[in-house]
């Protein structure tokens, strides 16, 4: 298979573990994956064939998505929409704890709190309205009638990438301070875990659920 025709996101529907090896690499397979491969590593600088050669030996291929739509819906609700409701709370509580003690240092990750506040307030916002009417919707098999509406949570997913792209920046890309106490370094992982989730979450609709609509 030559990868290098193909595009990002489409290898990470072949290859479920290549998002990992995107991750590595900082390459965007969910919301800007119709990028072919080759062009996306040309742009990037990096060495298309040192990253064909790990795709190509993952160890771990990944779990494909569920066949079946309604199975697909289900999984994305109780993966990530639940996960990410239980888990947004605590990381902006410790975003606001770590501004609060932290405020003097030059290395304190001012703005997270509101920038992890505003994600969730939109995130929530995105979900229900999947849940309460683009999911049914689907799940009825409706067709084209879908397309406005996917087009919009589309767009939500592009303003969402701009907000993780900030997040990591805030961040270090996730990396604490060598002297980062307990609480700084849950919170950057936290933020890691939430950066990974996101993206996996944004993959399967944009690259597998939404596509079987359009």
């Amino acid at each position: 298979m030559a990868l290098q025709h193909l595009s990002v996101g489409e290898i990470a529907v072949i290859l479920p573990g290549a998002t990992a090896v995107f991750r590595r690499h900082k390459i965007d397979f969910c919301c800007g994956g119709d990028v072919l491969l080759s062009r996306e590593a040309e742009r990037r600088g990096l060495d298309l064939s040192a990253i064909e050669a790990e795709l190509r030996g993952l160890d771990t291929p990944g779990e494909p998505a569920p066949a079946e739509t309604v199975d697909l819906i289900a999984h994305i609700i109780e993966r990530y929409h639940r996960v990410h409701r239980r888990e947004f709370p605590a990381v902006i509580e410790m975003a606001r704890r770590v501004e609060s003690v932290h405020q003097a240092r030059a290395d304190c990750p001012r703005g997270l709190g509101d920038l992890l506040s505003h994600m969730f307030e939109d995130l929530e916002d995105h979900q229900h309205k999947e849940e309460a009417v683009l999911f049914p919707a689907m799940i009825n098999g409706l067709g084209p009638a879908l397309r406005h509406p996917i087009g919009r949570m589309m767009q939500d997913h592009v303003e969402l990438g701009e907000l993780l792209a900030f997040m990591a920046d805030i961040t270090d890309d996730f990396a604490a301070p060598e002297d980062a106490c307990a609480t700084w370094r849950a919170l950057y992982a936290g933020c890691g875990k939430l950066d990974v989730d996101l993206r996996e979450h944004v993959h399967l609709e944009n690259n597998i659920l939404f596509r079987r609509f359009l």
